[in-house]
């Protein structure tokens, strides 16, 4: 529920169904496979032990939240009232667990430790680690074959040769793995093989700082990862910073300042505009990144915009931070019936469109905006909105209770989809500054980022293109 001055805001989404549409149910002979074992898929199994059904958790990491762990020094824009699931909470409630501050940024580490990694040892060997899933099937049926395919298990090959069966599959494998190319045509750049780029959201002032210190960083895009990184940079000394972004301005990555719903992400853009207002980060705006070359021990990154003008950089390091995007490949075999744009399913893209909304303003939705052609199988979380970075947990672990509840049978339950979320350019509050004088600026990064703050600008309310979501 949103605490912000104006009241929560519920969106609640009502059905009418014919039972006789209801789509066949699992096998129930063999356990629901669960794909991922981050905040939504352990969310998914906190779900399904409340239902009393069988399931395994596949996590291809070496821990669980594998993925969380790479960006464990960011803080989360959304507290922690926003990012722990209902299920998960009566379950670690039940088992002696007192919740974090509701009204607390955590930071990637504080998720593991203060949720996740107490949330799957409650599940025992029902979570395994070192469990990547290459493939997934029907038994005995490729994508053709129809006759009795609804009735055949789901298949599930691992990298290590192993195959396990399973009545149905939610999967939680996350996007954070599959980031979009650095290219701005969605391709990759010429060379963007051979020569080294960073992943998005290095640990610029802890454990990576070495790299980047006293080094000239480009940083390529618009979102939220693209501006963590550049506050942390300017904390650098003598460190130049060049931003580069396809836009004609920034205005979308500054966002709705003060009027954020969530002030973390406010705080992000405002403090963001400052520093490339004082001239701290340069920013080059309607760069469309074409080709990447080693230059001595640097790197060109050169651009060729629409009209086939061409410009170019040369920088020390560069941290692509231009999204992420779902990959689908290991469900090749299955029947799925994707959105041609943003690689959701068809239901689910209107519903999320980055063009159209913002984090706070997607409806709630579960069971039947996530089901594909081939009955049993969920793509759940992040994965879930392919291309689009509106994402928020708490929309996640609604997709689950949803998914769940419909495996069990409970379809009134499944289709009741209800989600209270702040939406952003409705208010502000002083949770940000609250936190600042505790342990500093959240702005995304664990620790603080200034040590006094930089005068505000005055920002425009958030356009529709506003960046994509974290927490």
């Amino acid at each position: 529920m949103s605490d912000s001055c104006c009241g929560p805001t519920t969106i609640a989404i009502e059905k009418s169904f014919d039972s006789q549409r209801d789509l066949p149910g699992p096998r129930h002979d063999l356990p629901i496979v669960v794909i991922g074992a981050g905040p939504v898929g352990l969310a998914a199994a906190a779900h399904l032990t409340e239902r009393g059904i069988d399931f395994v958790v596949l996590e291809a990491g070496e821990r669980v939240a594998a993925s969380v762990a790479r960006w464990r020094h960011v803080r989360l824009f959304s507290p922690w009232k926003y990012d722990i699931d209902a299920a998960a909470r009566r379950l670690l409630e039940a088992d002696g667990w007192s919740a974090p501050d509701p009204d607390w940024l955590p930071t990637g580490a504080d998720i593991i430790s203060g949720y996740l990694a107490p949330l799957a040892e409650l599940f025992g060997d029902r979570v395994r680690t070192n469990a990547r899933v290459t493939a997934i099937s029907r038994l005995g049926y490729d994508r053709v074959r129809t006759a009795g395919r609804d009735q055949a298990p789901f298949l599930i090959r691992l990298a290590d040769g192993g195959e396990l069966r399973a009545g149905a599959i939610i999967d939680a494998s996350g996007t954070y793995a599959t980031p979009n190319a650095l290219g701005a045509s969605g391709l990759p750049a010429h060379g963007e093989g051979e020569v080294f780029a960073d992943h998005a959201l290095p640990d610029v002032l802890g454990a990576d700082r070495e790299r980047y210190q006293g080094r000239h960083t480009l940083v390529v895009g618009a979102g939220h990862s693209a501006a963590t990184t550049l506050l942390a940079l300017a904390e650098l000394p003598d460190t130049p910073i060049t931003w580069a972004i396809r836009g004609g301005s920034a205005s979308r990555t500054y966002g709705g300042g003060e009027a954020d719903a969530l002030p973390a992400r406010g705080a992000l853009g405002t403090r963001l505009r400052a520093h490339v207002e004082s001239g701290r980060i340069t920013l080059l705006t309607g760069f469309f990144t074409h080709r990447v070359d080693a230059a001595g021990q640097g790197v060109e990154v050169v651009s060729r915009d629409p009209s086939g003008h061409e410009r170019s950089v040369t920088v020390d390091r560069v941290v692509s931070a231009t999204g992420y995007r779902p990959d689908h490949s290991i469900a090749s075999e299955l029947r799925l019936d994707l959105d041609p744009v943003l690689g959701s399913t068809r239901a689910l893209a209107p519903l999320i469109d980055p063009n159209q909304h913002s984090c706070g303003t997607v409806p709630a939705h579960g069971v039947d905006e996530l089901a594909h052609s081939e009955p049993g199988y969920y793509a759940v979380g992040v994965k879930s909105y392919g291309r689009a970075p509106t994402f928020l947990m708490a929309t996640g672990y609604e997709q689950v209770r949803s998914v769940v509840a419909a495996l069990a049978g409970d379809w009134e339950a499944a289709r009741d989809v209800r989600l209270d979320l702040p939406e952003t350019g409705v208010c502000s509050s002083s949770l940000a500054e609250a936190q600042e004088q505790r342990v500093g600026l959240a702005t995304g990064i664990s620790g603080g980022l200034l040590s006094a703050p930089l005068p505000l600008a005055t920002v425009g309310a958030a356009s529709a293109e506003s960046g994509g979501c974290c927490g």
